[in-house]
This record gives structure tokens, sequence and C-alpha cells, in this order.
């Protein structure tokens, strides 16, 4: 047929997309190209949607059922049997493949076993109409686009569509329900692709079931039940989109189902933590949902009400209350019997722990839950507290290692915990291995070229997997390399704006001695100054002191820097509280950070000769680490005074 049409170079992507929209089916692709000819390219690749009202250019001479792709279906269809028919047009409300039981569920009105439904499938396929996915391991099926939209239009005006959809969502519905514990299981590459396969009918499903002829009832049922695998595909701004709907729903509905309000809350309590990080309006939700599990007597859903609870007031800066909160969660966990559960409460407790400065403790906690033996199924479980707690021990722990004085043991470990980290293909687990451990230590420890790796994998994970809380952390992380290699232009406008998007979550008071030490470093004491004040009035507020000794340094630095009369012995003063806060802290190398500013601060004073010894009195106390930045300032410092 001669279509008058010839293509150019730049077309050839879009002819290509058509062809596959069309399923390469010869004659659909042979009245685009005729419509091409008269509308141009990217006029039928738009008109796709309505292909049958589209496509109606065949030859005059042709016979009448190739006139239009809608004629040449007809055609196909009016040969088939009843049976077939009906199948056929079931079959369309699959947007995704489907497996036999799917399609029997669909069909169950017709009291067909499935048996039959497997050999009606087998006869539409040899028909041309259904395809068999053959890189699958099992049997599944799909319809080619174009006969799912003929398919489509034939359900509507048979009247049976909403029917269909009902037992569609439905399906899907006990699917999940029933295959539970199964999808929170170990993620392996079978299970996602299995489970992952189904997503757009999923998808289909609660688009239906919230529509105004779809069932409520059903949709708040699917949303609870499809969470765990929007986690497990790592879907998190899909996931936290589904619920608000839902939640939105049951909110404004006449009636409430306490146990499913209950697990709604514990839902979007959890996406928010992945999306906009636990902040003080998270609190609310999880504190009903806490209240909801209390009153069910639900245990299981008490404990994950406490996580989130403790999670929130965690990142609002509440140090104190979260201490409890972890001890109530192990309470819990201990009468439960459950040992994944028992791992996320010496987690809780550790953060806590190290949050309030207690780094012994916070360390004890983390090495026992390291040391308790646990099934990969146990791992997973874990998951539902939104990330794999071994992995984000390890983190912990590397961060508590390098503030304690082993920052060679420090790095090792927060290197592992990044490559466990990308073996279970967790999203929110990466994020958190990088940037509680692997960017945080290698910063602290002066390793530039790791810190640069590390950042750069965190910004490119969160933003490939839509999880702004962390592409922020990413970002203050990224502007605090900048400051630490010098430039200053680019890193303090980075870190100021980088700092405003994390908001209430934590880093904060730790970026905000690296921006005042910045500041510093440009000659703005001034609002150096007032900035390391603001951080360290935080910490002492939240209790988050774990790095105060660091803003009492940095402060007392700022103070030398002003110049100002009274600045040394205020600034010597501040040096011998961060001193003697780090060393009740057990945080080493704080000391020795600290201890070196000292030093250079008395020099060429009275009381340089005693700043010197605590140096190297700091120093005989580690036993590795001595490529690290602080170590190298040490030994030069002690060179020089030789």
């Amino acid at each position: 047929m001669d279509t008058g049409f010839s293509p150019r170079a730049e077309d050839l992507a879009s002819i290509a997309a058509i062809c596959r929209r069309l399923d390469g089916i010869p004659l659909a692709i042979e009245f685009a190209a005729a419509r091409a000819a008269s509308l141009g390219i990217q006029q039928v690749a738009i008109g796709l949607g309505d292909r049958f009202a589209l496509l109606t250019a065949g030859r005059r001479t042709a016979l009448p059922r190739q006139r239009t792709l809608l004629a040449a279906l007809d055609w196909s269809h009016d040969l088939l049997p009843d049976s077939e028919r009906r199948l056929l047009r079931r079959l369309a409300i699959f947007p995704a493949g489907f497996i036999v039981d799917a399609a029997a569920a669909v069909m169950k009105d017709d009291g067909l076993d499935v048996a039959a439904v497997r050999d009606g499938i087998a006869n539409l396929v040899a028909k041309s109409l259904v395809a068999l996915d053959k890189a699958d391991t099992g049997a599944r099926w799909h319809l080619l686009e174009t006969v799912r939209a003929y398919g489509l239009e034939k359900l509507k005006a048979s009247g049976e569509l909403d029917s269909a959809a009902r037992r569609h969502a439905a399906y899907y519905r006990d699917l999940f329900e029933q295959s539970a514990r199964e999808i929170e299981g170990p993620p392996t590459p079978e299970l996602l692709a299995d489970y992952g396969s189904r997503n757009d009918n999923v998808r289909a499903a609660l688009d239906w079931a919230f529509s105004p002829n779809g069932d409520p009832a059903i949709a708040l049922a699917l949303t609870v039940a499809s969470v765990p695998l929007c986690y497990q595909l790592s879907l998190v701004e899909e996931c936290r989109a589904r619920i608000e709907r839902a939640f939105a729903h049951v909110s404004s509905g006449p009636s409430k189902d306490a146990r499913l309000e209950m697990k709604l809350c514990i839902a979007l309590g959890t996406s928010l933590f992945d999306t906009t990080g636990p902040v003080r309006d998270t609190s609310e939700i999880w504190t009903r949902a806490l209240d909801l599990a209390t009153g069910l007597g639900d245990t299981e859903y008490q404990l994950r009400a406490l996580w989130g609870l403790w999670a929130s007031r965690l990142n609002a800066g509440d140090h104190r209350t979260t201490l409890t909160l972890a001890r109530r969660f192990c309470s819990l966990a201990a009468h439960k019997a459950e040992p994944a559960d028992l791992l996320v409460g010496d987690r809780m407790m550790a953060v806590s722990l190290h949050h309030l400065g207690h780094q012994p403790d916070a360390r004890r906690h983390v090495e026992v839950m390291l040391a308790r033996p646990s099934a990969s199924v146990d791992r997973w479980r874990a998951i539902r507290f939104v990330l794999d707690q071994h992995v984000a021990a390890r983190a912990l722990l590397a961060q508590i290692l390098w503030l304690q004085g082993l920052p060679d043991q420090a790095m090792e470990v927060a290197q592992r915990s990044v490559e466990e980290a990308r073996t279970i293909g967790h999203a929110v687990t990466l994020c958190h291995a990088l940037a509680q451990g692997a960017c945080s230590v290698a910063l602290l420890s002066g390793d530039l070229a790791a810190t640069e790796r590390f950042v750069a994998l965190l910004l490119e994970h969160s933003a490939t997997q839509a999880l702004p809380i962390w592409q922020a952390r990413g970002r203050c992380f990224e502007a605090a390399l900048l400051i630490s290699r010098g430039d200053l232009d680019r890193g303090l406008p980075q870190l100021h704006e980088a700092l405003e998007g994390l908001g209430e979550a934590r880093f904060a008071a730790m970026f905000g001695g690296m921006l005042a030490e910045g500041l510093g470093q440009a000659g703005q004491v001034g609002p150096a100054l007032r900035t390391v004040e603001t951080a360290i009035a935080h910490s002492e507020r939240d209790e988050e002191l774990w790095c105060l000794p660091e803003l009492l340094r940095i402060k007392a630095e700022l103070l030398v820097a002003a110049n100002q009369s009274d600045a040394p012995a205020a600034a010597e003063r501040l040096f011998r509280t961060a001193l003697d806060t780090a060393r009740d802290q057990g945080a080493l190398s704080w000391q020795l950070r600290t201890a070196i500013s000292l030093a250079r601060q008395q020099r060429g004073r009275a009381g340089a000769e005693k700043a010197r010894d605590i140096v190297a009195e700091l120093c005989s106390q580690f036993s590795e680490g001595w490529g690290t930045r602080d170590l190298q300032a040490a030994k030069q410092l002690l060179e020089r005074s030789r």
C-alpha cells in the first residue's frame, strides 16, 4: 500500500514506539503508516489512546474486514465461540499479565473450573489473541495491548465491566492477604519478579475500588495488604500516595474499623518516615496507632507503633523519651519471644544511648544484637520496622567506634554495612547505611576520597528511588565535603540550603557545627559564632549530646578567631569543658581533636607544654588510625614542639 509516507531519521524512535504499542500487528502498523502520511508521527502516537477511531485508513480495494483495525478485530472476534468471547473480554481487565487462577477468578460467575479456563486460554493463544510470557518460569499470559483495548470495549458494551473489576480486585486482595508473610520474607529475585509483575494489576484494582462505582471495603483492605509489596519494590512515594488516599477515606467515613485504621496509621507513619522523615507531625499518627493496638490487645502492632513513635521522637530531638520508649519496646518484645523483635529493641536502645552520649553502653547493646544468631527470615521480618536491623546496627557501630578512637575498625564496619545493604537490595536500608555510617565516618576521619564515593552513591540512590529526606542528607554531606576541601563559595550556600531541607531531622546539630566551622574559615566569625551557639543550644535542649564536645571545641576556636580581649580565657574554659565532656562520654576522638585545638591556642603561652602533654597522652591511647586527619595533625604538632 502506497501511503506517501517517508520517515525522517529523527522519527525512528517514535516509529519504533508506535510499532511496540501496536504489538507488531502488520495490519495495524499499515494503518498507522497511512495516518502518519496525513497527520504526522506525533499525532499518530498521541491518538493511539483511541486507536480504533484513528486507524481507519485501509485500502479502498481491500476486503471490508481489512479497511479498519476495528473491522479486522471484529471479524476475528465473531469467529470465536461464545465461551471464548466472554473469556477474552474478561481477560481484558488485567492490565498486566495473569495466571490461570486469576483468570478463573474473573470467570467465577460462569461456573468454569480452572481446567476449563486453562483450555480457553490455550485456544486464544492458538488464535494469536493471547500471548504466553515465555520468560516466566511459571505459566503466565497477557493480552496484546491492541487486543486488550478491544476487549475492554467489548467488556463495557456487555455491561460486565464493574462485576469483572470487582472480582479482579477481590482476587488481588485475597492473594496479598494470604501471602503477607511470604511477601515480607527474604526478597529473592524470583519473589520480586513474581509479585512485582502483579503490581500493575494492583494499581488497576485500587483505581477501580476507589472509584464511584467501586467498593471501598476492597479498596482499604487491598491497600493495607499491598503495602509490603511496595516496600519490597522500593516504591516509597507510590506507597505513600496509596496509603494517604485510603487514610483520607477512613477518616471521612461514617463508620470506622479499628483494626483497619490501626494498620493504615502504621503504614502512613512508615511511608512518611521514608519520604519526609519522622518529624513531629507523625507523632500523632504513631500515638493513635499505639492506642488502637493497645485497645485491640495486638502485640505485633503495639511493637510497630512503639518503634514508629520512638523514631518520630528521636528525630524531633526528644532523646529522653526515646530511651523510655525503647525500654518499653524491649519489655514487650521479651514477652513475645520473637528473635527479630529483640534485635530491634537492642538497636533502639543503642541509638538512644548514643545520642545521649553514653557510647560504651550504646556499643554494648549493638554488639549484643550483632552477636545474636538470626536466620534470614528473622532479619527480613525486621524490615517491618522500615529497614534491615543488622545493617542499621553496623552503621551505628561504625560511628561509635570512630568516637571511641577506633577509626580503622569504624571504616571497615561502615564499608561492610554498605556492602550488605547493596546485597539486600533494599533502598531505605542502603541510604541509612550510607548516611548514618559510611559518609559520616569517612568525613570525620578526613578520608575525602572515600567520602566523595559514599556521598555520590547516597545522592544517586536517593534520587533514583525518590527518597527526598535522604537526598537532603546527601546534599548536606556533599556540602560538608566541599567545605573540607576549601571550596567555601559553593559549600556554604549549599549547606545552608540542605539544612533547610532536613527540617527537624537529626544530624542538624553536627552539620550546624560544620557550617559554623566553614563560616569561620571564610572570615565570617560573627555569623559563625551565632550558628554554633544555636547548634549548642539545640544539642543541650534536646540532649543530643554525642556531638556536644565538638560543638564546644568549634565555639572555642571561633572565640580565639574573634580576637577579643577576654577570648583566650573563655576559649580555654570551653576547650577544657569539651575535654571533660568527651572523656565522660568515652569519646576519645573528640578528646584528641579538642586537645589539638587547645595546644594550638596555648602556643607561646605558659600552658603550652601541658597542652602538648595532653595531646601526647591521648595519642598513646590510640592503637590504630595513624593515617587519619586528626592523628596526622597530632603527630605534626608534637614533632614541631620537639
